[in-house]
Parts: structure tokens; sequence; C-alpha cells
């Protein structure tokens, strides 16, 4: 079988197992399972054996013309190079993953067979974005993923949070698509062709008439669907959905699709010089600013979803200096600990019976209840905070090095202005990183109090995934000898500066959150229990009010009783409010757009009701009235019309000899 045949398989067996699942759901609920989990691990196969072929030499090329269009053509086509080959064996892996794992995580779940069918559908349209040499297929497979996460999303719709997060996200990546599919169809115009083949050439030839103002474009778009500042906030809401569901967006499909792309049509962003400055605000800003949100969230895995945002940043960062190899390097090592995260934070959600971390907190032992979930979770957070020897602290590296290379003028791949931008927000970025990552371990593993409670054992299928994934988040990295070929070349070896500064960082800030968490928890010891409020959505002066009656310190307006043993708040101080709330853009949102929309339509529902309708019912009125007039006279009544047509007579009679006397 050839590798073109093989490469069709990928995504069309998990597209096969998505519509066999939905028409067998009902009829045979025995084979939902087996279809949802089967084709995505074959899958996997095929992908492996799709990269094995490949190998990082010259890339496969394979295309067929869709249907004749009279313009620029649509073609069905396949580019794979090392880059798609090796982020399609991750989309298989992770999407396996959370197939197996969801057989025990929903195994009661009476909607499992749309689920299970959402979710190949879903990875289908991911691998389809990867593998496709056209954009309008691109486009196709990115809007199909659109689509899967609104349902996925609100897969629990009897809940309010489920259903507004499922709107949400659908409508917020859409006011990033619309610009997108500008962008795509200006950039087929420039170049005459949607194969990016085609595009990448005319780039190379100068032929891009427009570049920054394309580039602006396609942007919007990538920071729509990759959850990157200004249209980040629809993430942390989409943690309403089942966890499976966030490892899943989280780590493989979804959110890395916008970096995929970008990385795919690099030469295009390079031809502008603002477009990349851009970039590297648009990353730093979400980088800092999402480690600050994520040092200040309750909910377990929405600190893990400003943390996926934070760690997108990082490979946004890569891209604006040029570096694609960085940043798919990155995007493969965080897809691996960030789906492990996420799913041994659904062990110990099922575990604890709550997300909430202050809760986690106040449970002895939880650790001993999950021990599974407690070491791969363990090295999950140290992937994440970038420590030597796990992945994350090579891929994180790759990223940091490159900037230093920009930054000190030793490539001109980019802007040196967008390499200390990256390289300066990176390294304040490690810190915080640290901080959220040490914070989240010591709150939910470390806690004080009464025994956690017991939910009973965890399904095999929900432990075995995730020691499957803690290999490659453990040695993934160590593979950066052996990868360069699969990334243009790049040597992706660790630079000492960039290692020595972001390592001690690291260091620094799991240091002094740690301490900070040893001084709450002493502070915490001395305040009774009962007197504590917990709950992060209790009424700010109630919470002062108890904490004050129970001798609890207060910093500014924040009462610390809210959860005494928590060392975000005293890190953060009196910006953990507004970091809880995500720097308050979804008020700020509300303010400029969603308020002057509403009333908008508040004034065009008045214009149509009282003034449109006043027209058309005055336009009525007039018919209507003659109408009654002429229908009085018909009274049916003989008499009254033989009478009317006399009188009528000697009227006309009398009117004519008037006439003719005056004549």
């Amino acid at each position: 079988m050839t590798t073109t045949t093989l490469a069709v398989l990928v995504p069309l067996l998990p597209f096969l197992g998505a519509a066999a699942g939905l028409l067998l759901g009902r009829t045979a609920p025995g084979y939902v399972r087996p279809l949802g989990v089967l084709p995505t691990l074959t899958s996997l196969v095929v992908a492996v054996l799709v990269a094995v072929r490949q190998g990082g030499d010259q890339a496969i090329d394979a295309a067929t013309e869709l249907t004749p269009t009279g313009s620029v053509p649509i073609e069905l086509a396949l580019h794979i190079d090392g880059f798609a080959a090796l982020v399609a064996v991750l989309v298989t892996l992770v999407a396996s993953c959370v197939q197996i794992y969801s057989t025990g995580y929903l195994r009661d779940d009476p909607r499992y067979a749309s689920y299970a069918a959402l979710v190949s559908l879903f990875t289908s349209a991911m691998l389809l974005v990867v593998y496709s040499g056209d954009l309008i297929v691109l486009l196709v497979g990115w809007e199909i993923m659109g689509i899967c996460s609104y349902f996925l999303v609100g897969h629990y719709w009897e809940t309010p949070e489920a259903r507004a997060a499922s709107i949400k996200a659908f409508l917020v990546t859409k006011l990033g698509d619309v610009p997108f599919l500008i962008g795509l169809f200006a950039l087929a115009t420039d170049a005459g062709s949607f194969r990016i083949t085609t595009v990448l050439g005319t780039v190379a030839s100068g032929g891009l008439h427009h570049p920054t103002l394309i580039a602006l474009l396609l942007l919007a778009g990538v920071a729509g669907k990759s959850a990157q500042f200004p249209l980040h906030t629809w993430l942390p809401d989409a943690m309403a959905g089942p966890t499976p569901v966030s490892a899943l967006i989280h780590a493989a499909t979804m959110v890395a699709a916008g970096v995929y792309f970008i990385a795919r049509l690099l030469p295009v962003f390079q031809a502008s010089s603002a477009a990349m400055v851009v970039l590297a605000v648009m990353a730093a800003v979400t980088m800092a600013g999402s480690a600050l949100a994520a040092l200040a969230q309750d909910d377990i895995k929405r600190v893990l979803a400003y943390s996926t945002i934070g760690q997108l940043g990082y490979m946004t960062g890569a891209l604006a200096v040029g570096d694609r190899g960085a940043a798919v390097f990155h995007l493969l090592s965080h897809g691996a600990f960030k789906a492990l995260l996420f799913l041994a934070a659904g062990v110990i959600i099922h575990a604890s019976g709550t997300n909430s971390l202050a809760v986690m907190s106040r449970m002895k032992d939880l650790r001993a209840r999950v021990p599974d979930a407690y070491w791969t979770m363990t090295v999950a957070l140290l992937a994440l905070t970038a420590i030597p020897p796990f992945s994350g602290f090579f891929s994180k590296e790759a990223v940091l090095g490159a900037a230093e290379h920009v930054a000190t003028g030793h490539t001109e791949h980019a802007p040196g202005t967008a390499g200390w931008i990256v390289l300066v927000a990176g390294l304040v970025t490690a810190v915080l990183t640290a901080a959220y990552a040490t914070r989240l371990w010591l709150l939910a593993f470390r806690g004080h109090g009464a025994d956690a409670p017991d939910h009973g054992r965890q399904p095999l299928t929900m432990t075995v995934v995730l020691w499957v994934l803690a290999v490659p988040s453990l040695v993934f990295g160590l593979l950066y000898g052996p990868l360069p070929d699969w990334f243009d070349g790049r040597d992706l070896t660790p630079v000492l500066t960039t290692s020595v500064l972001g390592t001690g960082l690291a260091l620094v800030g799991g240091i002094v959150t740690y301490g900070a968490w040893r001084h709450t928890t002493s502070l915490a010891a001395r305040v009774p229990l009962g007197a504590v409020v917990a709950h992060p959505d209790a009424d700010a002066g109630q919470v002062e009010a108890e904490a004050i009656a129970a001798h609890a310190p207060v910093f500014g307006d924040v009462a610390y009783a809210a959860d005494p043993a928590d060392p975000g708040r005293l890190l953060l101080g009196p910006l953990h409010r507004h970091a809880a709330v995500g720097f308050h853009l979804d008020a700020v949102y509300s303010a400029l757009f969603v308020r002057p929309v509403q009333a908008g339509a508040t004034l065009v529902r008045f214009l149509d009701r009282e003034v449109v309708d006043t027209y058309v019912r005055g336009a009525g009125a007039l018919p209507r009235w003659l109408g009654s007039a002429v229908r009085r006279a018909q009274t049916g009544n003989v008499q009254t019309y033989v009478s009317a047509l006399l009188a009528g007579t000697v009227v006309l009679t009398v009117a004519v000899l008037l006439v003719a006397t005056g004549a």
C-alpha cells in the first residue's frame, strides 16, 4: 500500500467510526465503545507508519482537483512533511487515550454514543487540517472542529454553565474566523491558488501584494482558534464540558490548529515585519497574563486551561521569532503532558468529588486515594515547569533559545524587537508557571484536615492511559538529538544561557510558592475551619466579616479566610481578585460589544414596532374604514335597494333638467 493511500486512511478511519457510531448508537449499543476506540487506535498505527515512511525527508505531495471553479482551483491535496507526520501521531495518540479513558469516565452516561462519535469526528477534522495541502480543504476541517467543540463543550446541556460555555466558544472562535476567511481569499487571489505549496512559492518569489493585511487577517482566526489574546476568553469557560474533551481540545486539536497553521504558512507572516511584531506582542501578553490568571484560579481545570493559553503563547512566540521547529517541538511536548494533566485531574475530581482546590486542600491523604494520578501528574507538572530532564524543559528551552538568537542579532528570520519581547515575556512566564504548578500540586496533594472521601476505585481504563502519556512527558525531550531532520534541520540542542536562566527562574518560582504555602498553612492552622468561607462565589462582605471574627488575615478587600492555605492569595496580594476573573476582559467585552449590540437591538425593535408597524397599520386602516362604510350599505333589504335606486334616479333627473334649463 502506498504512503499516499495510508495517509488518506488516517483521517478517514475516525470519520467512518464517527458515522458508524451515530448510526448504531441506538440500535446496537454494544458496538459503541469498540467503534469509538478501534478506528482511532488503527489510525494511530497508520499515522506511525506514514511518519516512518516519510522519515523527515522530502515532503509527500499528492492532489486531485475536486471540481472546476472557473477561477482559482480547489484541490483535494496532501502535503506531508516532518511537521505534519509528527503532529498526526500526536493527534491520534491523544485521541486514542481520550477514547479509552472515556469508556470509564462516561461509562454511565446515557449520551456516550453521540459523545464518542463526536470525539472521532473531532479527531478526523484535526487530521484533515494536519495533512491538507489545500487551504479550502483545511478550512473544512477547521470549521468542523468548531462545531464539534460546540457540541462537546455543551455535552452536559442540562446545566446553564455548559450551555453558556458552548455558545461562547462557538461565537468567539467565529469572531476570528470571519477575518480569517477573508485573509484566505486574499492570499489565494495574490497567489492564484489555494494550494499551500503554490502559495509558499509565490511568497518566495515576492508575488504577495498585501502581506501585512493578509497576515493580520489570518492572525485573527489563529487568535480565536488557539485562544490567544484577546480572543482567549472562551477556553477557561469551556471547562464546563467533560474532562476528556478538555484533554483533547487542549492537547491535540482545536487550539493546536492555529499554531500549526502559522507554522505551515510561516513565510507568509515573515513577509511582514509588522505582523511578526504584532504576533510577538500577542504572544507576550498571552503568556504573562494567563500565568497570572492561573495562579488565582480555584477550579483545577481552569488552572490547566489558563496554563494551556500560556503554553500556546510560547509556541506563537517561537513563530514570532521565525522558528517553526521550536514551535512544533513545544506543540508535541505540550500535547503529551497537557493531556496527562487533564486526564489525571479527571481522576482526582472523580476521587474527591470536587473541582475546587480550596476544598481539596482540606482533604488529608488524597494522594493515597489516587496514587496513579499523584505520580503521573507530578511528572506532568515537572514537564510543564520545564525542569530537566522532563520533556517540557527541552521544548521550552528551544523557544527561549530561538528568541535569544533573534534578540542578540544572530539571525535575521524576524525583527530583533520581536526577539526581545518573546525572550523577556518567556522568562517572566517561566517563574509564574512554576508558581502556579507548585501551588496546584501542594493544594491538591498536601492537604490537611478531614480524610478524603471514598468514591470508589477508578476504572482501569482511566489509570492505564496516565502511564502511557507519562512516558513521552518524561522522555520525549531527550529525542532532540535525532529530531532535527524532522524540523527543517533546526538544531534543538539547549543553549547554556537560556537553560540556566529558565531553570533557575523556575526553581525560584517553585521555592517561593512553597514558602508562601508553608506560611499560609501555619496561619490557617490557627483559624477554626468552621469559620472559613471556602466557596469562591461567597459574598465578599460575608467572607471578610467571618475572617475578622476568626482572627484570620485580610489583604486589602480580599478576605484571606476564603482559602487560608492558598499561597496564590499571598503572592498576588491585591492583584488576586482581578486575576481570578481574567482581569475583567469579559466585562470589558460586555461593555464594548455586548451591551451596544443589545442596545441597538432594543432600538431596532422599538423602531420596528412603534414606527414601521404604525405606518403599516395606517396604510391598512383607510381601506378598512372604506370597507366598513360599504359593508354598512349592504343591508340585504330589497326595499332599501329599490328606494335608493329611485332616489338616485330622481336626483339624476333633476340634475339633468337643471343643466338643460341653464343651457
